[in-house]
């Protein structure tokens, strides 16, 4: 991991970015202090990847539906009518 300042960035942008592409980390200083980091980005999977790759560390819970979720249909109410008994009527 090699040390760029918030300048040398600026001044050689190009260079740090094919860097980074080539699998080299970069830190990035403002003032001596570090604040950020160039990289390579990981291996592009999309977000079924990440998903799994969370699953796998822990980090989430899988999801327990494996189809796409939709909506109950649509319940027609007429104007004036009270939302309580809409509801009765829904719910049988």
């Amino acid at each position: 991991m090699s040390t760029w300042s918030i300048r040398r960035l600026r001044a050689d942008l190009a260079t740090a970015v094919r860097r980074a592409g080539g699998g080299e980390l970069l830190l990035v200083t403002v003032g001596r202090r570090p604040v950020a980091q160039l990289g390579p980005i990981e291996a592009a999977g999309g977000p079924e990847a990440e998903l799994t790759g969370l699953v796998a560390g822990g980090a989430v819970v899988a999801p327990r539906r494996t189809s796409p979720w939709r909506p109950p249909p649509a319940v027609t109410v007429w104007t004036g009518t009270r939302v309580d008994r809409a509801v009765a009527e829904v719910r049988g």
